[in-house]
Order: structure tokens, then C-alpha cells, then sequence
């Protein structure tokens, strides 16, 4: 079984997270990924403790199965060299600020007349275009500006502060991949490639979804004031030994579950109410219950229960839980081609019935990478 994006060749610019996330997930599919890193001035992550087998876990893992090569791209010859390898490949992916590509001759427009058939992404804070273009930034900031701070949170100490960087996967690396994907599809009817434009902003405003139509239809969004943002008992809550459940409880059937499991005909009788003082009385009544006891009561008493009732687990709980397990959320990655020894990592969660995942090797040390043969 060959990867399901074999044969795709991909030249990568790109540092840090959001483009090389969405390069592994290509490499895991069986896509030719060359990862090109300054000489003087590598991929920062690669500084990113802790370390295993002397390198950056976190590089290890976003730059498994790639080729890493080292080029200066202020030397005319490594620019040369980019000119006469670039028929090579399928796609660029870059994430420089608006402009450094083309002071440096590897902007699109350039490398489209030697390559007609070249898609070519740019993955940015703001995007290539308005007053935002050529502002610093980073994940927190791209959330801020997006809307989605703006209605998460708790009134009393404002937004919180992710665990997860989540503009720059779900904005910047997902939204990146389709959009290649997309045009490589295109490609196949009209011949040519294309520029892709991804903005973190833009694309993580997106995933307001739900929230945005209901503002664009003249409901403003409040903290803790609506469905799912803390507004009704769809929640999370203390146990005794200070962890936490998640109660998504919402359905008539799931309430009138969850009611008969904590006795509270409350739940039942005013748990799908728009009223505010009676979710705040639905809210206090399970949270007083849900406080009497440890989790690990909690676990056993729901264990059985179909009613959308969940521990909130720690990030190492979670990666070795028996879902992680069943569900094959880790690998075993070699730390180099054919290598007995390996790393665990994250494994891409995408499951084919025919296609294969690879995973060949870790991240390489810096230029340690070969070019592909010419197609």
C-alpha cells in the first residue's frame, strides 16, 4: 500500500509550527518533502527543549519523513540552485513576512515563468494584502483580533489562555492543506498552479462558525452568556479532589438522563430553558453535587452512562488512556531510516481503508537531507 499523496514533491520554507505542521501531515500521506533551513539561522524549534536523541523533540516530530537541506538564501548561488530544481516540485510552502520571498527572487510570480504548473502557499498572521500585512505576531494575538478571546473565558478573569496553538494548526496549517490539496485538484482539469493566500487571522476568524452567524443575525455573543461558551450547565466541574468533568448534557434525552443519574429533576425541568436565572439555578445545583465527590466516583458512576459525560483528563492521562490506545494515537518513529531505535510521537490521526501512513524517520539533524531525483 503506497501513501495516499505519493509522488507529490514538496519544496518547504518554513519554520516554527504552522507550515511544517501541515508538511508532516504531507509526508505522513507519502508526499517528497524537502525542508530548506538557513545555515546560520535554523528552524528555531530545533532550540525547543526537551531533547531526545540530541535533538528538539517537538523538530523531531514536525519534521519527520522530510529531507532537511541547508542553504543560504542570501547567496546567489543558492537561489540558482532553487531556479534549477523548482520543476521538481509540486509546491512551495513559505511563511516569511509579506515581501522577504520576493526581495529574495523565490516570490511566486518569479518562480510561476519557470514553472507554469507551481502552487505556491504563503502562510502569514494578517495575509499578503490590507494594513495588517507586515505586523508581528503570534497565536494569542491572531485569537484576540479573530473575535473567538472576545466570547470565551469566564466574566471574572477574562479569556484563557490555550494549552494548544490554535490559530496556527486549525487557522494556519489545516486551512493551508486544503487549499493545496484544492488546487492540486484544479491543476488536473486546467494545467496550471496558483498562489494561496492563508492568513492565520482570516482562517481562525472562520471557526467562529456558529457564533458568527448568530452576530451576523443581530445576536451579539456574551461570555459565559451563551449554549456551549458557559452559558447553560454545558460545562465543566469540580470534583472533590480538584479535577474536573465535562458535562455536555444537552439533548432532552441526555437531560432527562443526566437528571435521573444526579438526582436533579431540576435538570430535567429547566435544563433547556433561555431564561438566565433559571441556567444559573441548573448550573449551581450540579456543581454542588458534582463537588461531593472525587473523580474517580464520577468516572464509575458514568462509566455506563450514554450522556455526554467525560473526565477532563491531563495531557499524559489523555496519551495513555484506553482511547489513545485503541484509537493508535502514538508511534513508534526511527530516528533514522531503517533504525531500530525509535521515538513515540503523535500519529497522524487520518485513517484510510486502503492508503498507508509512513513513518520513516524523526526529524534529520540540520543538512543532513539529500534532494529528490529530478522527475
Amino acid at each position: 500500500m503506497s501513501g495516499a499523496l505519493s509522488g507529490l514533491k514538496i519544496l518547504d520554507f518554513s519554520g516554527l509550527l504552522p507550515g511544517p505542521f501541515a508538511s508532516m501531515y504531507f509526508a505522513d500521506l507519502g508526499a517528497e518533502v524537502i525542508h530548506i533551513e538557513s545555515p546560520t539561522r535554523p528552524d528555531l524549534v530545533r532550540l525547543f527543549a526537551p531533547y531526545v536523541f540530541g535533538q528538539s523533540a517537538a523538530y523531531n516530530y514536525l519534521n519527520r519523513n522530510k529531507q532537511s537541506i541547508a542553504l543560504d538564501l542570501k547567496q546567489a548561488e543558492s537561489i540558482q540552485l532553487i531556479y534549477d530544481k523548482i520543476k521538481d516540485f509540486d509546491i512551495v510552502l513559505e511563511q516569511f513576512r509579506p515581501g522577504v520571498m520576493q526581495r529574495l527572487g523565490l516570490d511566486y510570480a518569479t518562480l510561476a515563468k519557470r514553472h507554469p504548473g507551481l502552487i505556491y502557499c504563503s502562510i502569514t498572521g494578517y495575509g499578503q494584502t490590507g494594513d495588517y500585512q507586515h505586523r508581528a505576531g503570534h497565536d494569542i494575538n491572531y485569537i484576540a483580533l479573530s473575535g473567538i478571546a472576545g466570547h470565551s473565558g469566564r466574566k471574572v478573569n477574562g479569556p484563557p489562555a490555550q494549552g494548544i496553538q490554535i490559530a496556527d494548526i486549525a487557522g494556519g496549517s489545516m486551512h493551508a492543506m486544503i487549499a493545496i490539496l484544492a488546487a492540486v485538484i484544479e491543476r488536473q482539469s486546467s494545467g496550471l498552479g496558483q498562489h494561496i493566500d492563508i492568513s492565520m487571522t482570516d482562517c481562525v476568524a472562520s471557526l467562529n462558525s456558529m457564533a458568527a452567524a448568530a452576530s451576523l443575525a443581530g445576536v451579539p455573543q456574551q461570555v459565559e452568556g451563551e449554549l456551549l461558551n458557559g452559558g447553560s450547565f454545558y460545562d465543566y466541574y469540580a470534583t472533590r479532589d480538584g479535577r474536573y468533568l465535562s458535562i455536555g448534557s444537552l439533548e432532552p434525552q441526555f437531560q432527562q438522563g443526566l437528571a435521573q443519574a444526579l438526582d436533579l429533576p431540576i435538570i430535567q425541568e429547566k435544563g433547556g430553558s433561555l431564561d438566565a436565572t433559571d441556567r444559573e439555578q441548573v448550573k449551581q445545583a450540579i456543581t454542588a453535587r458534582i463537588i461531593q465527590q472525587d473523580l474517580a466516583y464520577w468516572q464509575t458512576h458514568f462509566a455506563n452512562l450514554d450522556l455526554c459525560v467525560e473526565s477532563v483528563l491531563s495531557l499524559d492521562e489523555a496519551l495513555h488512556s484506553e482511547l489513545a490506545q485503541q484509537r493508535q494515537w502514538l508511534v513508534d518513529v526511527p530516528i533514522a531510516p531503517h533504525s531500530q531505535e525509535t521515538v513515540k510521537q503523535m500519529a497522524c490521526p487520518i485513517k484510510f481503508s486502503r492508503s498507508k501512513m509512513r513513518y520513516h524517520y524523526i526529524g534529520q539533524a540540520l543538512g543532513q537531507g539529500q534532494w529528490p531525483t529530478s522527475k
